[in-house]
């Protein structure tokens, strides 16, 4: 089996034996919660459109290990050709879902692993690539969702792994035998944890040889004995527990996920490891991985972008205010902004080469400047919406008032005729239409999808500093300076 179906995939999610924690309690059945569910059907629409001959060039692609036709959200690039298409289908993604799709992270992970693992053998003989590649091919055969695992908890910043109070605060291997590792530790802010069949953990920062029990990368099944996960609050986030609140959610459908992802002496057997204790590579696989998630958000974002823009010029439009000249200009403005976005993403594919592996990586320094332009353009976005769509996004009743039969006025009206009265839009437009593209702007801009979109742009695939200190180291600044001593004809 290449291809599933997005049945397949909910229904395969119900014989994980994962395990889940939402406000102190397990969660038996957390396919079904209703705060999680959104964020599976996220997942569920990559293997709807793979599926669909509309979009098979974007969705689908060959794979190099097998030759069999595969999802491209398990694909290692093989071209500039793919990383472009790459971001291509992250846009699609965003605008069918308008949310935080979450495979990305697997995506980026095995590429960058992948290219690691290659020099790592190179240098040292050992087999890691190879695991890694029969890894990928169990993956791409069975169209497995991976969460890509980076980010530990960290505890004391300035301090380095190995020097932390509590060693836990950076996953580590705490026992070496013949047959595999032991690990304990964590990963935060991991997205689409609780939706994945496995996960591919790497290590978070560079490392030094006092760090080599944390220079650590291996995969492990999402339901293996001694990891589990403690899912993450979002703003709004309850009222998906509410009777009738359809309208109140304003992205009924789709939503994103975070968790605290615990291992407790998880074993690992050899064949899932790729990287053990060769400290000097954690920096090198940090990096690629920063960079290949760098150039996913001038895909994903752009995309969930392109939703808010329509979503904004419907609120003026049923305001009856879109031929207003600044409407206008705030719209062109969005709009500039999203593509400037997505210009980023496609040039740092376009400028992208091959490793010594033989996947393809994108331009390291473009990847950085997308990031860190996405993490400015979306609050300017997420701002002017606000602005087009008015206070009502905030101050609006609940959709139970709406359709409240309560008797409040001197003629015997209703709470939710007096609400569909007073909040009416412009004639041909219903009270009703207006308040679901109110909430949906509140939800992306404020609510549970902000996570998606706001927020995780600027502190998803690393913070604004992390892009700024890699700009400055591939910027190539002497290159810079011998070009205007070479003008100025300086010796």
């Amino acid at each position: 089996m290449a291809l599933m179906t997005a049945k397949e995939y909910v229904d395969s999610l119900r014989k994980l034996k994962t395990r889940v924690y939402m406000f102190g309690e397990k969660i038996d059945n957390w396919v079904d919660h209703p705060m999680i569910r959104p964020s599976i059907n996220c997942v569920a629409m990559t293997y709807s459109l793979a599926l669909d001959p509309r979009y098979e060039d974007l969705m689908t692609a060959t794979s190099n290990l097998t030759g069999h036709k595969i999802n491209r959200f398990t694909h290692l690039h093989q071209s500039t050709d793919d990383l472009v298409k790459k971001v291509k289908m992250q846009r699609l993604m965003g605008q069918k879902t308008a949310s935080c799709f979450q495979r990305c992270v697997g995506l980026d992970a095995f590429n960058a692993v992948y290219s690691t693992t290659f020099e790592v053998d190179e240098k040292y003989g050992t087999h890691y690539h190879e695991n890694l590649k029969k890894f990928l091919i169990y993956v791409q055969d069975n169209d497995l969702t991976v969460d890509g695992a980076m980010t530990d908890p960290k505890g004391d910043r300035s301090k380095a792994p190995h020097e932390q109070a509590d060693p836990d605060l950076y996953l580590h291997v705490v026992e070496r035998r013949p047959d595999g590792i032991v690990v304990c530790g964590a990963k935060a802010h991991q997205t689409g944890s609780i939706n994945s069949h496995w996960h591919l953990f790497m290590p978070t920062i560079s490392m030094k040889e006092a760090d080599r029990d944390w220079a650590v990368s291996f995969a492990c099944p999402s339901d293996v004995d001694g990891m589990y996960m403690i899912y993450g609050r979002q703003s709004c986030d309850t009222r998906k527990l509410e009777d009738g609140c359809g309208i109140d959610l304003g992205n009924a459908r789709f939503g994103g996920q975070e968790a605290l992802v615990v291992l407790d002496h998880v074993f690992i057997p050899n064949e899932y490891i790729f990287l053990n204790g060769e400290y000097e590579f954690a920096g090198m696989m940090v990096e690629r991985f920063a960079g290949y998630h760098r150039q996913s958000y001038g895909g994903c974002k752009v995309g969930v972008g392109d939703v808010i823009i329509g979503a904004a010029a419907l609120a003026a439009e049923y305001n009856g205010v879109e031929k207003a000249s600044h409407i206008k200009d705030k719209l062109i403005e969005m709009t500039h902004l999203n593509e400037t976005l997505y210009s980023c993403g496609v040039a740092c594919s376009c400028e992208g080469c091959a490793t010594k592996a033989g996947n393809y990586q994108i331009d390291l320094l473009l990847a950085n400047v997308c990031k860190q332009n996405v993490t400015r353009f979306p609050y300017e976005i997420v701002r002017l919406a606000e602005d087009i769509a008015g206070g009502l996004m905030v101050t609006m009743p609940s959709e139970k008032d709406f359709s409240s039969d309560t008797v409040v006025g001197r003629n015997g009206e209703t709470i939710g005729e007096i609400c569909n009265k007073f909040f009416a839009a412009r004639e041909g437009v219903s009270t009703e239409d207006r308040q679901r593209i109110m909430r949906f702007i509140e939800n992306i801009c404020l609510g549970a999808a902000a996570v998606g979109y706001r927020t995780e742009s600027l502190h998803g695939a690393g913070s604004p500093q992390a892009q700024r200190i890699m700009i400055s180291r591939q910027s190539n600044m002497q290159e810079k300076k011998e070009l205007a001593k070479n003008i100025a004809d300086i010796k």
